[in-house]
């Protein structure tokens, strides 16, 4: 089942259906004020030390095409209240999409009860570092176009252009999609915060299929756009953006057209193409795939939670325990390796304001010069690596789900000395050149791997020979990461992400991008993944 199926077969988890002209009907903040006043009062009344108020309306605009004929188009809307508080030192936690007065009192009330239950079982209080109240203050993606406001119609017509341009260069299927997302969220607090923010992401993609009919092989190519915190503005590429290599680069804008009609002619390569002799290899990697790397083998082991144990029983641990951040030595990387993270970097997928417990958003190390300094922390885990603030990086996907630490943006930084993908590839002598995210697997500490991608070049003597199939690379996250032996400079950096990174229990999903330029890691074990038969 391709992406664009499954998000539609799932898109009722997304809420209650509604006409797309819905999408542009707003609440007024002065509604939403006098609302979470009546939960935080309802709270404090209770015996709550403190409370939090989130009102949220989710909406979710999915248009899905294959071939020549649309295959469903869906709007959403999911609006409701989640109260958290703490009573006796305890966390408490309530929602309701009863947003009125009484079933908005009613929810903090047990939002209280639920607390006070809990802390005649748990040990030690929260203790929670402290965090200014902001009154009332607004952030809101910055829009060239609302992607709720293009018409249905522009994007079915846009995708099965996409379709016909795939299939007349010789693609034998092909699905398209382009799925929107508007989070309109309120937070309040006892802290003295009312907060109103207007969250918009779009993530468009695509799949080719072609079929050699003579052999019976096929294979696939997806597109290699990534999913933004933009608006529409998105599908408008500029052409000073416009990146030239044997596969398309997109900085900020993606041009869809362009990339399917690569994307048909790099299948039938594909068909044809050479498998891969296993062996050492000095790997180039695009950012459109290393940003999955990034996410499993950096972003998810420096969770502070993970490193705690308190995911152990479902998304894993880490290898990077605390000892290793105290001895402020451990060598996580080459000195070429730098990781920040980042809610606040435009265009991204985390980039909000602040986030879902009214802390400011900010950006910070975590690797430097190759060096663990630090992770990913909340209100509740600051104390614990003795930080005298939240990171900001605290979020709930839904009013219904209680705000937990969430990965930022969490992304390489370009090397400062001038370098480009092609001088890059010159100085490889034997190597591979991949695009795009594939397969991967890695273990519950985030330590062994192995990635596979979308395309796949070899170079020989600095120069690309000819694609290569079946190629996938393993090792494990410090050898990787100390293997870098070069990353090109800003004016190739990019941003690739995932719009649903699922953890916790009850699980949620969140967006998170992660940016990277060109980047050598040299001797990295490259495995021949094609089936025997």
């Amino acid at each position: 089942m391709g992406l664009g199926a499954m998000l539609l077969q799932n898109l009722t988890a997304y809420g209650t259906p509604i006409d797309p002209l819905q999408a542009l009907d707003r609440v007024d903040p002065k509604v939403k004020k006098e609302l979470a006043d009546v939960a935080l009062n309802a709270a404090k009344s209770k015996g709550a030390s403190y409370a939090d108020v989130r009102i949220g309306r989710y909406l979710n605009q999915f248009v899905s095409t294959r071939e020549k004929r649309v295959q469903g188009v869906a709007n959403t809307e999911s609006y409701g209240i989640g109260i958290r508080v703490i009573a006796n030192g305890c966390w408490g936690f309530a929602a309701t999409n009863n947003v009125s007065r009484d079933g908005i009192a009613k929810a903090a009330e047990e939002a209280v009860a639920v607390a006070k239950a809990n802390a005649k079982i748990q040990g030690e209080p929260v203790k929670l570092a402290p965090q200014k109240g902001y009154g009332e203050v607004s952030w809101k993606t910055p829009l060239e176009i609302n992607s709720f406001e293009v018409p249905v119609k522009e994007k079915v017509d846009l995708l099965l252009n996409v379709n016909d341009i795939a299939l007349q260069n010789g693609a034998s299927f092909v699905n398209s999609v382009i799925f929107a997302v508007n989070e309109q969220k309120y937070f309040a607090s006892t802290d003295g915060s009312y907060i109103d923010q207007d969250v918009h992401r779009i993530y468009p993609s695509f799949t080719v299929t072609r079929i050699d009919r003579t052999s019976g092989k096929f294979q696939t190519r997806t597109s290699l756009s990534s999913p933004m915190g933009m608006g529409y503005e998105y599908m408008h590429p500029k052409a000073s953006e416009k990146v030239e290599g044997i596969i398309p680069r997109y900085k900020a804008r993606y041009d869809i057209l362009e990339d399917v009609k690569f994307a048909a002619l790099n299948a039938a390569e594909k068909v044809k193409a050479k498998t891969v002799e296993p062996g050492k290899y000095d790997l180039v990697l695009d950012p459109s795939h290393l940003w999955l790397t990034i996410h499993e083998s950096v972003g998810h082991p420096t969770e502070l939670d993970r490193v705690l144990g308190y995911e152990a029983n479902y998304a894993g641990t880490s290898f990077l325990t605390l000892d290793k951040w105290k001895s402020k030595k451990f060598q996580f990387g080459s000195n070429k390796v730098n990781v920040v993270a980042d809610k606040t970097q435009v265009g991204s997928l985390g980039a909000v304001g602040y986030d879902d417990e009214g802390v400011k958003c900010k950006k910070w190390d975590i690797i430097k010069d190759g060096v663990l300094v630090n992770y990913q922390a909340i209100r509740d885990q600051a104390h614990i690596i003795g930080l005298e603030e939240s990171q900001g990086c605290c979020y709930a996907q839904g009013w219904d789900d209680v705000q937990f630490q969430r990965m930022p943006n969490v992304s390489l930084q370009p090397g400062t000395a001038k370098l480009s993908v092609d001088d890059m590839i010159k100085d490889v002598e034997k190597g591979i050149y991949i695009n795009g995210n594939g397969s991967f697997s890695i273990d519950q500490q985030r330590y062994n791997f192995q990635f596979g991608g979308q395309t796949f070049h070899e170079i020989k003597n600095g120069k690309i020979v000819g694609m290569l199939n079946d190629v996938a690379y393993q090792a494990n996250t410090q050898e990787f990461w100390n293997s870098c032996t070069a990353v090109c400079d800003a004016s190739d950096y990019r941003l690739g992400g995932s719009f649903n990174d699922g953890k916790g229990q009850p699980s949620q999903s969140s967006a998170v991008s992660h940016g990277s330029a060109t980047t050598r890691f040299n001797g990295i074990n490259v495995i021949n993944t094609a089936r025997k038969i």
